[in-house]
């Protein structure tokens, strides 16, 4: 996803598609949604080099074959990586033989609620990657921490400070079985439109969509289209206490396992809504077996349309003034 999305950016450029705009600074506008990322062992060079940049910042180590927060690690120092190579002379390299790492800088501001950080899991169905057709879930929630944030170096190891994962969670004795530490996005949503108002929190969203949409479109052309698969992704976002929100992580194969009655009436509706997608009412009719890309609705259950290019509704050169979101891209 990283490369792709630093693909997707010089490409877009050379267009001199709206989307590639960028403010006075020659920052990305809409294009920057994820924080700065290398893959270790591979971009190791190019990481010591923008961690010289700013010595004081922390960053977050993520390995890309595991799950549930196994084996995520924060760091300030760069002697901290060492203990993950197998020879500390020639950090990464004979690590290569292993398993790779994600490193990304850490956001020290996240948005707190309760003095808690949070992060969000949202739910996407894409039905073909070409031409792209994206459904957004509506209904997706909230993980937060069960103790409160510091960004203190004497807590760079305490994990449910800085890891919204369940599996990590469980272990605080502040875990709560009948919530699970979760909120729904519309929640959420109207705690943040009586806290920081309705424009702002509206804008958030649409940067939210415009994540969603960037990320996909990044991966087009590196995906197998097949008119009979479909793919469900779950989005972990993190909001900054701007309201900024930056893609952390897609997951392939998002847990559907429940850890709450909430959690259960959501994923058993996110279910039954994507079969009511991917199968149309009519399947049993050999004409409409045309493929999971083949429903015409715009809403079905908790799903939206958030994009689709084979309907010919990619406005972004008919909307290039205007904000991101869903605006920018049908």
């Amino acid at each position: 996803m990283v490369k792709n999305i630093k693909r997707f950016k010089k490409d877009m450029e050379k267009e001199n598609n709206p989307i590639a705009a960028k403010d006075k600074d020659g920052n990305y506008l809409y294009l920057d949604i994820i924080p700065t990322t290398y893959i270790l062992p591979g971009d190791y060079t190019l990481f010591v080099e923008e961690f010289r940049k700013n010595k004081s910042a922390m960053w977050i180590m993520k390995p890309c074959g595991r799950a549930q927060g196994k084996g995520i690690f924060l760091v300030n120092k760069l002697n901290q990586l060492k203990k993950w190579a197998t020879c500390s002379k020639l950090p990464f390299q004979t690590l290569s033989l292993k398993e790779s790492y994600v490193i990304s800088r850490y956001i020290e501001n996240p948005l707190l609620i309760g003095g808690r950080k949070f992060d969000l899991r949202l739910y996407v169905l894409v039905t073909s990657y070409r031409p792209l057709k994206i459904w957004w879930y509506n209904t997706g929630f909230a993980r937060f921490c069960n103790e409160k944030y510091t960004a203190d170096i004497a807590e760079l190891d305490n994990m449910t400070i800085h890891l919204t994962n369940v599996a990590i969670q469980k272990q605080s004795d502040e875990y709560n079985d009948k919530h699970g530490g979760k909120w729904s996005t519309n929640n959420l949503r109207f705690y943040l439109e009586m806290t920081h108002g309705k424009g702002p929190t509206d804008k958030c969203f649409d940067d939210i969509f415009n994540i969603v949409t960037v990320s996909l479109k990044s991966v087009t052309s590196v995906m197998i289209n097949d008119k009979h698969c479909f793919e469900c992704y779950g989005y972990d976002v993190l909001i900054d206490d701007n309201l900024r929100p930056t893609l952390i992580e897609v997951n392939a194969s998002p847990s559907l396992t429940s850890t709450s009655e909430g959690d259960r009436v959501l994923k058993m509706g996110l279910l039954n809504d994507a079969f009511n997608i991917i199968v149309p009412p009519d399947w049993l009719d050999d004409s409409s077996k045309h493929g999971s890309n083949t429903c015409r609705e715009k809403t079905v259950g908790g799903f939206s349309l958030l994009l689709d290019e084979g309907a010919g509704e990619d406005r972004s050169k008919k909307n290039s003034k205007k904000t991101p979101g869903t605006a920018l891209w049908r």
